[in-house]
């Protein structure tokens, strides 16, 4: 078993690699000049002075620097957990910013991504053996997936927010209000959180459903399930064991759509303007903010690959034939 998840730690470690080259070179090649959003927002209009800001700026930043001795900047850098200063919110931190932002992504990402998957998977497993609920979960299903996150969180917005006036449409909580511990504050945190994770949540729900309802379909057609069926064994147990076996690949596509649904929030937060993760990349990029794109990607490869590695643990406890595997490839 250490050989495998050593194995998985280097895979995890050279993705983390390749991925961080990728997130240091995509701003870089953005088009446009950070050091002149930065003079054109202060305003100076003397050529000396501007110069002079350049100057600063580029010393600075070290955007003058060869690409080369910027990527090495960066790793020495990111080793001593330096995310650099934010070029859109000069003089503060990066990571100061994207801590402001993270849990608000989070609150979105970690209950849409759970709580769509078990009752997706509930619901796909009931109507895998009910006609009626098969013939309305798979069509509504199939409806769901289809829609764009950002496409549906534009309908939640209209249909409850502006025509119905039941949740607001735009940022975390009311612009009247402070952050603190109350009561008053946190209920008005999930009425702006409802439509965000609800458009989040109905899109992963279908997809969860259909893949369930076709697995445990194939799972009690399979020959062990014939076999306990000539054998007498009860209903109720033959499901159960299908269930097992069909929530197995349910758990390996968590994974591979973790990456798909974190993207869909980072738009669908963009759309509510929520201020999360995908409203701080947009101002990012409108900005050229290289740092703040480079801490936000670089958190957002870590949670994606940091849960992967969760879900591979999970599936070794779940499924004793990876143990056994595991074992015998050790003998």
């Amino acid at each position: 078993m250490r050989r495998y998840f050593g194995r998985k730690l280097l895979i995890y470690g050279l993705t983390f690699f390749v991925a961080v080259t990728v997130n240091w070179m995509i701003p870089r090649f953005m088009p446009g000049d950070p050091v002149a959003s930065m003079v054109a927002r202060a305003n100076v209009t003397k050529p000396e002075a501007v110069e002079a800001m350049r100057a600063y700026y580029n010393n600075l930043f070290g955007l003058d620097q060869p690409l080369l001795t910027q990527y090495a900047n960066f790793w020495g850098a990111l080793l001593r957990g330096d995310f650099g200063t934010s070029i859109w919110l000069f003089p503060t931190p990066v990571s100061q910013v994207i801590g402001g932002a993270v849990p608000y992504t989070l609150a979105l990402v970690v209950p849409s991504v759970l709580l769509s998957w078990v009752v997706g998977n509930r619901f796909g497993a009931y109507a895998a053996r009910r006609k009626l609920l098969d013939n309305t979960v798979l069509p509504v299903g199939y409806v769901l997936t289809a829609m764009p996150y950002m496409w549906l969180a534009v309908l939640l917005a209209w249909s409850l927010g502006v025509i119905a006036g039941l949740f607001p449409v735009a940022g975390g909580y009311s612009f009247s209000m402070r952050p603190n511990l109350s009561w008053t504050f946190v209920l008005d945190l999930l009425h702006h959180w409802t439509l965000p994770f609800l458009s989040l949540f109905l899109v992963a729900l279908g997809g969860w459903a259909i893949g369930m309802r076709n697995m445990i379909i194939y799972e009690l057609e399979s020959d062990y399930s014939a076999y306990l069926s000539a054998l007498g064994a009860p209903s109720k147990l033959i499901r159960r064991y299908a269930f097992r076996n069909a929530v197995l690949p349910q758990i390996t596509g968590l994974a591979l759509q973790l990456g798909v649904l974190v993207a869909g929030a980072l738009v669908t937060e963009i759309v509510f303007a929520y201020p999360g993760l995908g409203s701080l990349i947009l101002k990012a990029i409108q900005n050229k903010d290289f740092f703040l794109l480079q801490g936000a990607f670089l958190f957002i490869v870590l949670g994606v690959l940091i849960a992967n590695f969760i879900i591979d643990i999970v599936y070794v406890v779940v499924d004793p034939r990876t143990r056994a595997g595991m074992a015998g490839a050790q003998a």
